[in-house]
């Protein structure tokens, strides 16, 4: 990724990640000085002696001075920063010496800490508290970020040092981990075209300088576009449906545009929009539905389409210089799935159980619809709001009626905290001494299970404006020995902010994004590697989202229910019956749940399958053709997100891994089933867990861990099972 803002250490949440709810960032970074490096103007070095990040914080953990940092002073850092690594590893290229592992590759993962130290930062201020002035930031300095990499990865003395190396690896007497990152960087180089003639080298120069600018361009026309999108009526009445709260904060929302007398419905990333199940007027349906599926392609200045047609187009002219066939070839190589002919195999499995099932529900749906007295044909606008009906009969399940028991810091503390107790022993103590990006976000200093401290987590839960959709977790600090830190993570999500002085009731999504998004936070803090390179969530696409969404399932697990799940006004626990209810309406509307994300992840292998010699494509003609190939009821259910803000695939790393959010559940779900007929929730089960998956990052062969933990390969049938498209209970 050549985005300040969407370091690859970050994660997403889909399922943006819904996941992401769905998510933003992600978190797989092949290299670390992959995500900084930038050639630069050679600035004097006295001009930023001012600089919050010219040396490492003094806050606990090396914390970020969010109390000192100003919007104005990213971007001399940024130039400084890059300077300063590219003077360290011009130092490296020139050593005289022969090269070793320590001169050379433990070198270059000590070098750009200052880069690291401004890119983690405005990473997270860019995503969840972006301004005009963060804006020109980032598009003035990706491409520069991007030339930078080149400027590393092109360097053809250095490319020799870490060749030599790699050819003396088996004589070199490194320890695994060592082994293992040498490999990476080598991979890494050649990957980045350390290889090819000094012609090509320049092409690919122009062609990521080029891709970065419009992906920053993309992102921060479709941040307007979603924003311009918005539902705004001055008829209460056309909100019939939503109850009090979720009407007072629409009013809030017009009033803080300046709106008055209105009401305001700010659309979420996805395609469907969670009001839509509540909505009970069809033409208000109607119209959020078609604000959302129409954004960022109004033919104005946030039309996406022109943007992303060419990003595809250079990604495919970018693979084409290394010989690949596509983008997707070019993109998979490091990932567990490998290939795209992998990918494609692997959704074909999950098609025809998926299909079968949107058949009933749709049958269902217009029978409820005929039911209810009405006589028009099932819409996309109508899906959710018929589904509930029958969600609501079927399980006697109402969400009015689940919200009091989902209070947003019981869920953390008594919920998400509680599991990662039971789980891994570790515990937690909020911090109200360290300076955060906005007064809203809460502080906790995380402790393991003999008492010493881990790390460090933030969390950024309520939706704003100036916030990118979805949830996502990421790093402000990264865990290695080598550098002696620790790590200092944080999650960020979008749910609604309640009124003042009322309690923030949340949805069971919502809950479930939470576990989802401290899953990712769990495998952050457990890191425990030397080197930067592996450490903690520095793995594969398709297997970042495995820890997270295995997080996801403790929410529904009956010690871990019971403990958070509790009346906000009574403090009585949730019901028996109601809890039933959740559960079994946990595995309803799979067909539409499941097809969404499969729609939307053939969307994207579909775009990176294009030759360099395709011409540049019309972005609804293309999507149009893709969805059709699907074999899935499309027209009914919408894929997740259309081209045009598919934000995950064209400025957040998801570029041909989109369908890792499904590739990672199959793996959560099946070792699921291993806690399952091992006891479940135990500090055993945990531990064994923690030990195998959570501390490893990216030290082993993916294939080779997870069957390790499992026991033998992943199979589909524990997914199947939990997503009820076959009998049996995961």
């Amino acid at each position: 990724m050549n985005t300040i803002s969407r370091a690859p250490r970050a994660l997403c949440r889909s399922r943006f990640r819904p996941v992401c709810g769905d998510g933003v960032l992600s978190s797989a970074r092949p290299v670390r000085i992959a995500l900084t490096l930038a050639a630069t103007l050679a600035l004097p070095h006295m001009a930023f002696a001012a600089s919050p990040f010219a040396t490492a914080s003094t806050l606990p953990y090396q914390a970020p001075r969010f109390d000192l940092i100003h919007d104005g002073d990213y971007q001399p850092a940024f130039e400084q920063g890059m300077a300063e690594q590219r003077a360290e590893v011009e130092t490296i290229a020139a050593d005289g010496s022969p090269p070793t592992f320590e001169n050379t590759i433990a070198a270059l993962e000590r070098s750009g800490r200052m880069l690291d130290r401004v890119n983690n930062t405005f990473g997270c201020v860019y995503a969840a508290n972006t301004n005009p002035v963060l804006d020109k930031v980032q598009e003035t300095e990706a491409p520069k970020l991007s030339a930078h990499q080149d400027a590393i990865f092109l360097n053809t003395r250095l490319f020799a040092r870490v060749k030599a190396l790699y050819d003396q690896r088996t004589t070199l007497n490194l320890n695994s981990e060592q082994l293992q990152v040498l490999t990476l960087y080598y991979q890494a180089f050649v990957h980045a075209g350390a290889q090819l003639s000094d012609v090509d080298k320049q092409r690919l120069r122009d062609l990521n300088g080029k891709l970065a600018t419009l992906e920053t361009s993309f992102q921060q026309k479709l941040l307007a576009g979603t924003k311009a999108a918005a539902f705004v009526t001055n008829s209460r009445d056309a909100l019939a449906g939503l109850d009090g709260a979720q009407i007072a904060n629409a009013e809030k929302s017009a009033l803080d545009r300046k709106l008055t007398g209105k009401w305001l419905l700010a659309l979420q990333n996805t395609t469907q929009q969670p009001d839509l199940a509540s909505l009970t007027d069809r033409d208000t349906r109607h119209r959020l539905f078609d604000l959302s599926w129409n954004r960022s392609e109004q033919g104005d200045a946030n039309d996406t389409r022109d943007t992303i047609a060419t990003i595809a187009q250079l990604r495919a002219q970018k693979a084409a210089l290394f010989g690949y066939p596509d983008y997707a070839s070019y993109v998979l190589y490091d990932q567990m799935a490998k290939t795209p002919a992998t990918v494609h195999q692997f959704i074909a499995q999950l098609v025809p159980a998926t299909l079968a099932e949107q058949k009933r529900e749709i049958g269902d749906l217009q029978a409820t619809i005929k039911k209810s007295g009405q006589n028009f044909t099932l819409a996309p606008w109508d899906w959710n709001f018929y589904a509930e009906k029958i969600r609501h009969e079927r399980f006697n399940l109402d969400e009015n009626a689940v919200r009091p028991y989902f209070e947003l810091n019981r869920v953390l503390r008594d919920g998400v905290f509680y599991a990662a107790n039971q789980l891994y022993g570790v515990t937690f103590r909020e911090r109200h001494d360290i300076p955060v990006w906005q007064p809203d976000v809460m502080v906790f200093e995380v402790f393991d299970k003999d008492g010493s401290s881990l790390g460090l987590a933030y969390f950024d839960y309520f939706k704003r404006d100036d916030k990118s959709g979805g949830a996502w977790m990421s790093n402000l600090v990264g865990q290695s020995t080598l550098l002696g830190t620790k790590p200092v993570i944080y999650n960020v999500a979008n749910l609604p902010k309640p009124a003042k002085g009322q309690p923030a009731l949340i949805t069971f999504e919502d809950v479930t994004t939470m576990f989802h998004e401290f899953g990712h936070g769990l495998h952050g803090l457990f890191a425990k590697q030397t080197y930067p390179m592996v450490s903690g969530t520095s793995v594969a696409r398709d297997f970042v989202e495995f820890p997270s969404q295995f997080n996801e399932h403790w929410a529904l697990d009956p010690k871990v229910l019971a403990h958070y799940a509790r009346n906000v006004t009574t403090g009585a626990p949730m019901p028996p019956a109601l809890i039933d209810s959740i559960k079994r309406a946990a595995r309803f509307n799979q067909g539409y749940r499941l097809g969404e994300i499969i729609a939307a992840a053939e969307l994207d292998m579909d775009w990176h399958a294009l030759a360099a010699s395709a011409a540049k494509q019309d972005v609804d003609r293309f999507e149009s053709d893709a969805l059709a190939k699907t074999g899935l009821d499309t027209g009914n259910i919408p894929p997740r997100y259309r081209s045009s803000y598919f934000l995950h695939i064209w400025a957040n790393g998801y570029a041909s891994g989109y369908y890792a959010y499904l590739w990672t559940e199959m793996l959560d779900d099946a070792a699921f089933s291993w806690f399952r007929a091992h006891g479940g929730l135990t500090r055993e089960n945990g531990q064994r867990f923690r030990d195998m998956i959570l501390s490893q990052g990216h030290t082993q062969d993916y294939e080779s861990m997870f069957e390790a933990f499992y026991g033998k390969a992943p199979d589909i049938t524990p997914m199947l099972k939990t997503r009820a498209l076959i009998p049996g209970e995961n």
